[in-house]
């Protein structure tokens, strides 16, 4: 029934989005600034260190420019925000439309819990009609970029997978599981031109300022120790300030991030018996010899490890990379929530669920969204959003422990005439 519900959510979201343009004030943050930012490229200026809006200077890379002066002459120098509302309105389907095809191909997530991620969602309606923020447009492509990698388009991925980084940088949080796929995929030697594709797109968008100022360009638009302020954090309120401003506060969530990522790739992402260290080698050189990582086949090595098929595998990876960054970041704003919100109900059931397990996940969505909601954030509200991120990691660990299966996969035999009838 997934694709009829999906189908019919996403008819119900087209009147909710209309409804809220007309019914719910907007309300005034980035917009202003985002066209402030790229009018100044239109007007000729290439320096990125010269573009900067009311809330201070650009500090997304060059793909975000280009979006946004589509947008920006679109809707008349950023003036229409009704218009512009509605084409965010636009995009918040087709995003829904390409999340629900990941979960069609996928097959692990009981159509009942779409309701909850579409309709019960006020923050990410508030994200996509009435902020018009930038991290929709880069999650959106990014969805798209895990389409093409199920239809094992992988160059077309990585394409599009670096255009999404070019909008925002919280989609690197991707990069690691994407990474693994790619060498368990194609091995060293054969990644290597896929990821040529992701840095050659970068910098084709950035030559323009790469010409005028390459360090400004580079220090403004990929600035990953840019600080954030503690007034708008959702997820470290419990702290106090001067913890949260601490540089050692932010080596130890980046340990943390690297230890979380080292640990999954190697217990979680990895199910040979070998080394993780054969994922360097040709994929045809590797023993024992596995099947490739396609989705029209079951990738045997994973299915020993989770009872996945090979397309909720490769989300499996990609969803837990990016969630394992969610839960170490420095900083969660509330339009950050989109990040990660629609691979929630993917993250709670992709592991065996019985039937009692069920209302707890839905009240886990609950616990979260009601954390996203509470503005300002509260000493309970941001540790009640580190227990439910704790409770979803242990649940995806001890969900996908191996399983002593041996890892060669039985003959296929064709059934005999007295099997058939038997059945």
């Amino acid at each position: 029934y997934t694709p009829l519900v999906a189908a019919c959510l996403c008819l119900a979201e087209g009147g909710v989005n209309l409804w809220v343009i007309r019914r719910v004030p907007y309300t005034e943050i980035d917009w202003k600034a985002y066209m402030q930012e790229v009018e100044g490229f239109a007007n000729g200026t290439r320096d990125y260190t010269q573009l900067k809006g009311d809330t201070g200077p650009l500090v997304y890379p060059a793909g975000f420019v280009y979006i946004f002066l589509g947008l920006y002459h679109a809707t008349g120098r950023g003036s229409d925000i009704r218009l512009a509302q509605y084409l965010f309105a636009g995009l918040y389907l087709l995003n829904l439309l390409l999340v629900f095809r990941i979960y069609c191909r996928t097959n692990k997530v009981p159509p009942y819990v779409f309701f909850f991620m579409c309709c019960a969602s006020y923050r990410i309606h508030s994200i996509f009609v009435l902020r018009l923020f930038n991290d929709p447009v880069a999650m959106a492509i990014l969805f798209l970029a895990i389409n093409l990698f199920l239809e094992e388009r992988w160059s077309w991925g990585c394409l599009l997978f670096s255009l999404a980084v070019s909008v925002k940088m919280n989609i690197l949080l991707f990069a690691p599981g994407l990474l693994f796929l790619l060498l368990q995929r194609f091995g060293l030697l054969g990644c290597v031109p896929k990821l040529c594709i992701c840095a050659l797109l970068q910098v084709v968008l950035g030559l323009p300022f790469l010409l005028e100022n390459p360090v400004g360009y580079l220090t403004r638009s990929f600035d990953l120790g840019r600080q954030f302020q503690f007034k708008w954090t959702v997820n470290w309120r419990f702290l106090p300030e001067e913890v949260f401003q601490n540089r050692v506060f932010h080596a130890a969530l980046l340990l943390a991030h690297l230890a979380g990522l080292g640990l999954f790739a190697l217990h979680r992402w990895h199910s040979s018996k070998e080394s993780i260290l054969t994922l360097l080698k040709d994929p045809a050189k590797r023993k024992p010899a596995s099947p490739r990582l396609t989705v029209n086949n079951i990738l045997w090595q994973a299915s020993c490890v989770c009872p996945l098929n090979a397309s909720a595998w490769i989300v499996f990876i990609l969803f837990s990379s990016n969630f394992l960054g969610v839960c170490c970041s420095r900083s969660l704003h509330y339009q950050f929530y989109v990040w990660y919100f629609h691979t929630l109900p993917y993250l709670l059931w992709c592991t065996p669920t019985t039937k009692l397990a069920h209302m707890p996940k839905v009240l886990l969505l609950g616990v979260i969204e009601l954390c996203w909601n509470t503005y300002p954030s509260t000493v309970c509200s941001s540790l009640s959003l580190h227990i439910c991120h704790g409770l979803i990691l242990l649940q995806l660990w001890y969900g996908t422990a191996p399983t002593p299966v041996s890892h060669t996969p039985p003959p296929s035999r064709k059934p005999t005439a007295t099997s058939k009838k038997a059945q």
